[in-house]
């Protein structure tokens, strides 16, 4: 008898639940670092950070961008809050 190798699928891999804990991790520390960086208060780097087209990004699953690291994500926002938008340099 042969062995079928099924090919990995990526979605069941990564299901909603797995997502929501990475952008939840990447959301906490991208906010620990506006009020560090900007010395903003809690409430207004929540309201930063939520209202950004970097956040909507990091919530659409199709970007993969839950997967990048914290620090990644945080300069694509700097970027954003730079020039109004998001640029890829």
């Amino acid at each position: 008898s042969s062995i079928q190798i099924e090919p990995l699928n990526t979605s069941s891999l990564m299901n909603d639940k797995k997502i929501e804990y990475l952008v939840e991790g990447i959301s906490k520390d991208i906010i620990a670092y506006l009020m560090e960086d900007n010395g903003m208060n809690l409430t207004d780097a929540i309201s930063v950070f939520h209202n950004s087209e970097t956040f909507a990004k990091l919530c659409d699953p199709n970007t993969g961008l839950y997967i990048e690291s914290s620090a990644y994500v945080y300069e694509i926002l700097k970027t954003e809050l730079r020039f109004g938008k998001i640029t890829l340099e």
